[in-house]
């Protein structure tokens, strides 16, 4: 009995991870996204004002732009979990599984600019496309959760990754719109993306 009980548990708990993987995800919300996406607008400014030679002054640019992604996590991650603590546990487990389908691509990015930054500082020209790249496979990892329109963001951000790469020699090495031009740009879309399909005429549920 207790061995059928078992069973019967784990068969209801994988139908539930199917139909989550199936079922549109609301929990990320247009206002923070396009926080994200100001953000990354301001520190490009920022960065061209008191960063002008970022390859000589390295330290600071990490600093400004991983804080810069440190804080639109958090803004994001916020959200989510204030809405979690209000919803039913299926939605809670909506929420982990959104999660677990992006976390990678931004462990991966991390551990790149740790290896990099520790390894060889010359070659930190490349972060910026690198980082867009790895933001544009958290996105496709993201799809089957979100609205179909979001994989034009996906395409945004690796496009924008791979012209970063290709671009940034010389004196275009870390430019500032190398990451407010993808970053900005991009979350702006998504939060367009998310307002239009999850949000305009259809509550905020």
């Amino acid at each position: 009995m207790a061995t059928e009980l078992r069973e019967a548990m784990s068969q209801i708990a994988e139908i539930r991870q199917q139909i989550a993987r199936t079922e549109l995800f609301r929990g990320y919300r247009s206002v923070p996204v396009a926080f994200s996406g100001v953000l990354a607008g301001l520190a490009a400014v920022a960065q061209s004002i008191w960063i002008p030679h970022p390859m000589l002054e390295i330290r600071w640019y990490l600093t400004l732009w991983l804080s810069v992604a440190a804080v639109g996590i958090f803004a994001a991650g916020l959200e989510m979990a204030l809405r979690a603590r209000r919803d039913t546990r299926w939605a809670r487990e909506h929420t982990w599984l959104a999660v677990e389908q992006f976390l990678p691509s931004v462990i991966a990015g991390g551990l790149t600019t740790l290896v990099l930054a520790r390894s060889n500082e010359s070659v930190l020209w490349v972060l910026p496309g690198l980082w867009s790249v790895f933001f544009s496979l958290g996105v496709f990892a993201s799809r089957r959760l979100l609205p179909r329109a979001i994989i034009g963001v996906a395409f945004y951000y690796l496009l924008a990754g791979l012209a970063g790469l290709a671009l940034a020699t010389g004196e275009y090495a870390l430019s500032p719109w190398a990451m407010g031009l993808p970053f900005g740009g991009g979350q702006l879309l998504a939060a367009l993306v998310l307002y239009q399909t999850l949000e305009r005429n259809h509550g905020f549920s």
